[in-house]
This record gives structure tokens, sequence and C-alpha cells, in this order.
């Protein structure tokens, strides 16, 4: 059957879309998209398989989620890079908090629902738990957190009427919501990463919450990639495709309201899959090199080799560090902790990055630049 996306039903003095339901049989095969999805599922393989070959790989994955924290943020307008979300709260500028705290929010959400998988399915239930979190205390905080939306949202313009999108009304929610958990869990024969795709447009298509959608809604890829075992860990992230083609984004995902044309919105997806998983693998490869030069410079500063050591391998999860953060994960007096960061500066693994003379941050620069790209 050939798919349909949806019909606009009028409501007052405005028509919103309400999205056909997905458990029923539909076609979403082409050549092209068999030959990508074909290419997708090798790359996951491939990047499953070499995270599971790098020593210690949570350290690094934790840098993932914050990558991929700012990018699903900077979509939605905030302005964090991956060097601010690594601040704490006092270290951060004012100006820069609210932006700062959304994407700390997300980073908390993300870790939260991804930990929630291993004691609940994956249901509207934990999505709307990892909601909560995201407008906990922010400017959306006054959005519903945590609860699907009872009242009429849309997307663009400066009212309903101007609005370049109006999603289902609030009273199509429960049926459209229970179809959505069923096709996650359906038993029916479609590859898991069309199923991925089409769960991520029919979510925004939704459009659930008042607030927060697109953050969610890219929050639900990494967690159906784990729950349906395509990922043993969460190494894959495609915001930062999503951010950079972020207009053909857009345009994708309204093309199947407006055109019915489903394929090519997964070849959209299944293109960000590939390439991101591609991205990923490399970036292990660069941790894999970077480590092996490290590890050679350290050797050289003699008898605090292995203090360097001990605080290389607390930086791959957060590559800023200050002198009082030293002394305390290291354990040891001022003095130590100052010679030990201008030893590793002088070596080249450690950049002094405020240029301050006091409340200097110092950075493991060649690994946050993998970050940073």
């Amino acid at each position: 059957m050939k798919y349909t996306a949806g019909t606009y039903i009028q409501q007052y003095k405005y028509k919103s879309f309400l999205p056909s339901l997905l458990n029923q049989n539909f076609d979403w095969q082409n050549e092209e998209v068999l030959e990508l999805l074909s290419e997708a599922n090798r790359k996951i393989g491939e990047l499953n398989a070499y995270a599971n070959l790098v020593p210690d790989v949570d350290f690094f994955i934790e840098m993932h989620k914050v990558k991929e924290a700012t990018t699903s943020s900077k979509i939605e307008g905030t302005q964090t890079n991956v060097d601010d979300a690594l601040l704490s709260s006092r270290e951060i500028d004012p100006e820069k908090r609210n932006d700062w705290e959304e994407v700390r929010n997300y980073i908390e959400a993300l870790n939260m629902s991804i930990g929630l998988l291993d004691e609940i399915p994956l249901t509207m239930r934990l999505l709307k738990q990892g909601h909560q979190v995201l407008l906990s205390g922010v400017r959306g905080e006054n959005k519903l957190p945590g609860e699907v939306r009872k009242s009429q949202n849309w997307i663009g313009g400066a009212d309903i009427k101007s609005a370049v999108f109006v999603p289902p009304h609030h009273n199509d929610l429960p049926d459209l919501l229970s179809d959505l958990e069923k096709f996650w869990h359906s038993e029916e024969s479609m590859p898991y990463l069309i199923r991925v795709a089409v769960s991520h447009y029919q979510f925004e298509t939704i459009h659930p919450f008042l607030d927060g959608n697109g953050r969610i809604g890219r929050l639900l890829i990494i967690l159906q990639l784990i729950d349906y075992k395509l990922l043993e860990k969460p190494v894959l992230y495609l915001s930062d495709f999503l951010e950079k083609n972020r207009a053909q984004y857009y345009d994708s995902l309204d093309r199947v309201r407006t055109s019915d044309s489903l394929d090519q919105w997964l070849r959209f997806f299944l293109t960000g899959v590939i390439q991101s998983s591609q991205k990923s693998k490399e970036a292990f490869l660069k941790i894999g090199i970077l480590r092996e030069n490290y590890a050679k410079k350290i050797v050289t500063l003699g008898r605090r080799s292995q203090l360097a050591k001990t605080l290389i391998e607390s930086l791959y999860s957060n590559p800023i560090i200050s002198p009082r953060e030293v002394e305390k994960r290291l354990d040891v007096a001022p003095a130590t902790a100052n010679r030990l960061l201008k030893s590793m500066e002088e070596i080249g693994v450690l950049k002094e990055k405020t240029g301050f003379s006091r409340n200097r941050l110092y950075e493991l620069h060649e690994y946050l630049d993998i970050f940073r790209e």
C-alpha cells in the first residue's frame, strides 16, 4: 500500500495536520533506500566493533554526549558550544548561563533516559521523564515539563494563522501516541533503521509537547538504536549531521507531510546514519593515536609521569580543568598541581586557555579539537 502521511483537519479558524497511524502496511522500499539501508547497517556494525576495541570507551562516550547536547540544542537556537558546556556554573559567563543550563539539562536527560532503558521499556513514560529533566528550571519550565500538551501548538509564524505547520489537535494525541508506542515494539518485519527513521518523522509531526520536541525527538533516535541492539553503547548521534544540513532536515520532514514522499526522508536519514557512523569511527581512530602520543610525551616527565597519566585519563570525560580541580582530583598540594600543569603545558599536552594570571583553565586541546570539528 502506498504511504499516505495524513490529512489536514479543519479546526476553528485553522487546519491541523492529522498524521496517518503507523501500524498498517505501507510501502517504504525502493532500490536506493535499500542500498543506503545496507550501507548504514554495515557502518553501524563497524562502529560497534571498533567501540568495543577501545579501552575505557565510556570516558570518550561522555564527550560524545556533550557534543550531541550542544549540537541538538544549537538546532533549536542556543549558542552554547562544546567548550562552554564543559565549564562549571561558576566559570560560565552570566550572559551565556541560560543556554548553558539548557545544554546541561539535555546531557542530564540523555544520561537518565539511557539509564532508564535498563529498567523500563521504551515508552512515552520514559520520554516524559526525559522531557521533565530537559525543561526543569530553564526557559521552557512553564511549558508543562514531563506532560503531553493539552492545547494546540504550532511551528513558525507569529500566530497559528500564519504558522508554517500546525501539528495534530491535542484531542488526537492519545491515539497517535499509543499507535507510535506500538510501532516501536511491533513484530512486523520492518528493518530497525527504517523504524527509527519513521519514528522520528512521526514524533516530530505529532509534536506531543509544548516545547522541547526537537531535542526529545533526536534523543529518541539514540534510545531506539540502543533498545533495538543496533548499538551496544551510545556512540552514534545524528544531531551534528542534522544541524549542518538543517534546512534540508526541516524540508525533508515537511515534504513527507505535503507530498507523501517518505522515501526522500528515508534517504536523508540513512545518509545521516552513514556519515555520522563514519565520523564517530574516525573520532575513535584519532583518539587512539592521541593516546599513544600522550603516553610517549608524559614518559619524559619522570617522577611526575604517573600523576600526569592519571590526570589525562580523567580528562577524557571532561578535557577542561582548573588547578583547584587538579588538587582535588589527584589529592595533591596547590604547588604540586601547578607544577604538573606547567610541565604538561611545556610538553604540548595541555594548553592554558584563558590567558589570565589567575583563575586559569587548562585544556587537553588536541583531544578537545576532535569534538569541536
